[in-house]
């Protein structure tokens, strides 16, 4: 990988953490799309997953005094059978089945988005959903932000359960991944340098979550949802 290919790859992984700890999802907007640009599909899916997963640790850490447990339970256990069965499909299915699951994750998830499901019951529903197609394609769109909408949280407890149940679903992925021998040593050099962005990226997402207001952070979720339909577009 050349320099300015890494340059590149860190700077998507800085913007994609910043996202994250801000808005609480959206990470693999950018990031998935990246690494599979550089990777390849199942390379760069299985790094994605590996820097989320860790990722969220730092966003636990930071986020450990606005953790909905009970609330958040639930969707932690259904996203994270769903990303084990999603992850494993990844594992043996051929790379055009990965690219393609990428565009249906997306479509799929905007159909429910127009759909009248948003209410508490279709919750569980939509967070299997997001579990599966995030550890099949690297991404669940908006399924997970429309299931965690469901649990009617304020901004600052929803990017906590957010990175409880990211943390859980792509630490899942990563294991599955890691079985399987996915990452090569572009993936592990990409790894390495990106530690110090977690910690810069959280930081600064938590602040921009303090200072942005409720209705600040309702901008950004949707700006973060119509990003994906943006995605999806030029996809």
């Amino acid at each position: 990988m050349s320099p300015a290919i890494m340059t590149v790859v860190l700077v998507a992984t800085f913007v994609s953490f910043t996202v994250s700890a801000s808005a609480g999802l959206g990470g693999s907007l950018v990031l998935v799309p990246t690494l599979v640009a550089v990777l390849g599909p199942k390379e760069g899916v299985a790094l994605a997953a590996l820097l989320l997963a860790a990722n969220n640790v730092v966003k636990v850490v930071a986020y450990r005094d606005r953790l909905p447990y009970r609330v958040a339970v639930p969707v932690v256990a259904l996203v994270s059978i769903g990303a084990f069965l999603g992850s494993t499909l990844l594992v043996a299915a051929p790379e055009a089945w990965v690219l393609a699951a990428v565009g249906v994750a997306l479509i799929a998830g905007f159909a429910l988005e127009r759909a009248p499901v948003t209410s508490k019951p279709a919750g569980p529903l939509l967070a299997f959903g997001s579990g599966a197609t995030s550890g099949f394609s690297g991404t669940s769109g908006p399924l997970k932000g429309m299931a965690l909408r469901a649990l009617e949280l304020d901004r600052h407890h929803l990017v906590g359960a957010a990175s409880l149940v990211s943390l859980f679903g792509d630490a899942t992925k990563s294991a599955v991944f890691a079985e399987a021998g996915l990452l090569g040593p572009n993936a592990v050099r990409v790894a390495v340098a990106a530690v110090p962005l977690m910690l810069a990226g959280t930081f600064l997402g938590r602040r921009l979550n303090d200072e942005l207001g409720e209705q600040g952070y309702a901008a950004l979720f949707w700006l973060v949802m119509s990003g994906y339909l943006a995605r999806l577009a030029l996809a």
